[in-house]
């Protein structure tokens, strides 16, 4: 570390310090106001640094992960990341990641977007703390599911996320799972449904949750039969977004339950442009892994304890096989 040599010159480092950190002149202002050379200056302002006169702090947002977010895009591919610096479950959780997910919908939904919503809890949570966007249309993306612990299905959320926009919500009523595939056939040939997914292919933006395959990790896993569980499993499912199931590498796991699902497709959640996820619990790492390797994903709010575990799960890069139909370009400043 450099030493200053003596009063004088602490007295000029001091001057030269806070003329340039807090009063903002520049170099060749300061040198013009105390008689010496600009080069003088540079060199008194890193005496400043290297002495510690000056220290420089960053105080990054609050309950917010910077370094572990920046970190995270760079290492999935991702467009965006957010890190929320709260760890494991329940509802303190769900809310930090609920405000962090509106932020962010926020920030990147324009006057020209279309938003998409399926129903998921974590859907829900993020709608629940939007309190401004522009005049978009929302569009529903799956059919509704409707539970004990929950007090909206996917058109209440459109509906409310609709309110908030001031735009139009093209809504559908059927439900996510049919008993049968005959049954989804001719619910997805109803002129309502029909109408309604319609616009899916007008989606810009759109906010999904990520469910493991396993138990108390996705609705749909847990509302399917033991046989199906099993059948689907050893097919290589992993996970499941909007009712699209997949394997490690984001492919669509076709069957006899894709076939009894009223949702968007895999090939249809590709060409939105952005897709964020909003995710948590180092236990569906895994299966949000997955959902970004078949470009399902293209962005992220998550939890610091499950960032950690994706950091491991991509150490050397993304290495997805799926082919990814072109998206929007747009551009991003990160």
């Amino acid at each position: 570390m450099a030493a200053i040599r003596g009063p004088s010159e602490a007295v000029l480092v001091d001057a030269v310090a806070r003329r340039h950190y807090l009063l903002g002149q520049s170099k060749v202002d300061i040198a013009h106001a105390l008689g010496i050379s600009r080069f003088k200056v540079a060199r008194l302002l890193e005496l400043a640094m290297s002495s510690g006169v000056v220290r420089i702090e960053i105080v990054g947002p609050s309950g917010i992960e910077p370094i572990l977010s920046e970190e995270l895009r760079q290492r999935m591919g991702l467009e965006y990341a957010v890190v929320v610096a709260a760890e494991g479950s329940g509802r303190q959780v769900r809310e930090e990641l609920g405000a962090a997910g509106a932020g962010l919908v926020a920030e990147i939904v324009g006057p020209d977007d279309v938003l998409g919503l399926p129903w998921s809890r974590s859907v829900n949570d993020v709608v629940d703390r939007i309190t401004d966007l522009p005049p978009v249309p929302v569009v529903q993306l799956s059919g509704a599911l409707v539970l004990p612990d929950e007090n909206s299905s996917s058109p209440d959320v459109v509906r409310r996320a609709a309110r908030i926009t001031g735009g139009p919500g093209h809504v559908f009523y059927a439900p996510l799972v049919l008993d049968d595939a005959a049954s989804a056939a001719a619910l997805r040939r109803d002129p309502a449904v029909r109408d309604a997914m319609r616009h899916v292919s007008t989606v810009t933006v759109a906010v999904i949750g990520v469910g493991a395959w396993r138990c108390g990790a996705s609705t749909i896993h847990d509302l399917a039969s033991e046989q199906v569980r099993r059948a689907v499993a050893d097919a290589g499912a992993v996970g499941e977004v909007a009712g699209v199931v997949f394997d490690r590498m984001g492919r669509e796991i076709d069957g006899p339950l894709a076939q009894r699902v009223v949702s968007v497709t895999a090939e249809q959640l590709r060409r939105i442009p952005h897709v964020v996820a909003v995710a948590h619990g180092p236990a569906k790492a895994g299966a949000i892994a997955a959902a970004v390797r078949g470009h399902l994903v293209t962005s992220l709010v998550t939890t610091a304890d499950t960032a950690r575990v994706l950091l491991e799960e991509f150490a050397d890069g993304v290495d997805g096989e799926v082919a990814v139909p072109e998206r929007d370009a747009r551009t991003v400043d990160h």
